[in-house]
């Protein structure tokens, strides 16, 4: 860069004149991602179609000033301005390389993010967007010399600037509102692509949120809870709980998918049903919906959290334990013993912090022997929580002789890839949790000596690979696409008689809420929250 750009202007500006560049900047450049999806409109292409767009461009210039008002101080307008536009940069390449939107969804997993997720998503292209759209002008703007006023003088024009700017977004929503109040009816997603407003609306509502939750420890369930009586000589329940991520139903080989990606629970007698829908669209908002009792609707209408799967177990007298490979279990694990895959997983299944999903097999039974002995007697669940497929690294969630699919996409820029080679890395994720459930079982029949073992696995949401130009998951449940919601669910048992009975169930309409009460049902707990009808076992137990 030149010593031009950068040295120190001559020129005294007005902050009220970089707030008003800023709004401009920000209403057009940074927030590209939404005028490609209207421009992307049908009735958006008529000159109406492109006096609206532009009309809303005004809108959002207009808002953006009233706010950079506030700040039109010579000491305070820069640094607001950049922390409007750095987050207003990362935003736009978010929401224009994988067609994700910004809700509080969004922002919950942005805020949960951990340092290895974090390197999966950076690159070239996030680098160049935050130069572009932030540090250039950041930079520009600080070589800057602020006009020192009197703060009557500079109050007065910041006062003026604010009822300018909100008389022309009245008279710009008065213009607009028949066209803007239908698309944002028909098209509900668009208004999650206002950048950066969205980012601080989600936030805003998350600290909302946070404030308005009680305090005090989650309401406790399972009061009343028992454990059914075992015949004479029957061997306690051992449920191994697997929480897939990202893996889609329609890229399961077991429901009909032209490709060989289940090659070895195909060989193993396991039952997959074919229409199991999830509770969120990521991992944030369905593991903890996914392990509650109360369903999606009520679990997404609570006023408190409540206990869950976990602490029901734990509270019936069970041993549970909790094995995670990724980002952690969202807190539903908080009370119960938990463990790494990392902690002691061999060296030859982790690279740069993390592991692939055979760490979890790795040292079970002694983690299991470390539990009391006493709850071991009447029963155990285990719950993994795999590195499943995701994304956009698909391809290092597959070891190097675990890759049947190629070529296979080795960046995280899905965009530069030929479709067929995202697929084939993708795929090569779901090959290899063929692997990791075959070995799962594997570990299961060698505990037939102690226990009466079960393997339920099921994905916390799906994953878009490019259709309708969207990316990942993580779209507002209402909008989401069937890629993101459709869930694989595939049930492991040595009993054959109920293998069959599960068979009749496979292609019927299922969803998260049939979990809690399944492996409910599975350990033998009887609690007033414990519903048969959502027991996938019911019909199938022994009277």
């Amino acid at each position: 860069m030149s010593s031009k750009l950068f040295g120190r202007s001559s020129r005294e500006w007005n902050p009220l004149t970089l707030a008003l560049l800023t709004a401009l900047w920000i209403a057009t450049a940074a927030n590209w991602p939404l005028w490609r999806a209207l421009f992307a409109l049908p009735e958006n292409a008529s000159g109406r179609g492109a006096l609206f767009v532009l009309g809303f461009a005004g809108l959002i210039a207009a808002l953006t000033l009233l706010l950079l008002a506030f700040a039109a101080w010579r000491h305070t307008i820069k640094p607001v301005a950049a922390l409007l536009l750095i987050p207003a940069a990362a935003g736009a390449h978010f929401m224009g390389t994988y067609g994700v939107v910004i809700d509080p969804t969004m922002m919950t997993n942005v805020l949960q993010t951990n340092p290895t997720e974090t390197r999966d998503l950076l690159s070239l292209r996030l680098l160049a967007s935050l130069l572009v759209l932030a540090a250039l002008p950041i930079a520009w703007m600080w070589r800057l010399r602020l006009r020192r006023l009197g703060p009557l003088a500079q109050g007065g024009r910041n006062l003026a600037a604010m009822i300018g700017a909100l008389a022309l977004g009245a008279a710009l929503l008065f213009a607009i509102f028949a066209d803007l109040s239908a698309t944002m009816r028909n098209h509900k997603s668009l208004r999650y692509l206002i950048n950066p407003h969205n980012s601080f609306y989600a936030l805003g509502v998350l600290a909302h949120q946070a404030n308005a939750k009680p305090a005090g420890p989650p309401l406790p369930i399972g009061q009343d809870a028992t454990l059914a009586a075992r015949p004479a000589g029957a061997k306690p329940p051992l449920v191994l709980l697997v929480i897939g991520e990202t893996a889609r139903a329609d890229h399961f080989s077991l429901n009909g998918y032209e490709r060989a990606t289940n090659p070895q629970l195909a060989k193993l007698d396991v039952v997959s049903f074919r229409d199991v829908s999830s509770c969120g669209t990521n991992t944030a908002a369905s593991v903890p919906c996914m392990v509650s009792h109360l369903g999606r609707e009520a679990y997404v209408a609570r006023e408190r959290d409540q206990e869950n799967l976990l602490d029901l177990a734990w509270r019936a007298g069970l041993a549970v334990l909790w094995l995670d490979n990724q980002a952690g279990c969202k807190g539903v694990c908080a009370r119960v013993p938990n463990a790494m895959a990392t902690e002691g997983a061999p060296a030859a299944l982790c690279s740069d912090g993390e592991c692939l999903d055979e760490a979890l097999l790795h040292g079970l039974d002694a983690r299991i022997a470390a539990l009391p002995a006493e709850r071991r007697a009447r029963g155990l669940l285990l719950v993994m929580h795999q590195m499943g497929s995701h994304g956009p690294a698909y391809w290092r969630r597959s070891p190097p002789d675990g890759k049947p699919f190629q070529p296979e996409c080795e960046t995280n820029v899905l965009q530069q890839c030929e479709r067929q080679a995202l697929v084939n890395a993708y795929d090569n994720s779901i090959a290899y949790t063929d692997r990791v459930l075959a070995g799962a079982i594997g570990w299961l029949q060698q505990q037939r000596t102690a226990f009466e073992p079960l393997m339920l696995y099921v994905s916390d949401h799906g994953e878009s690979l490019g259709e309708n130009g969207l990316y990942l998951h993580g779209l507002p449940y209402a909008v989401a696409p069937r890629e993101q919601t459709h869930v694989p669910m595939v049930v492991w048992t040595p009993s054959a008689e109920r293998r069959q009975c599960l068979a009749a169930q496979r292609d019927a309409p299922l969803s998260h809420d049939n979990l809690f009460h399944t492996v409910a049902g599975a350990l033998g707990i009887r609690a007033s929250e414990y519903r048969a009808a959502l027991d996938l076992f019911a019909a199938c137990r022994a009277p």
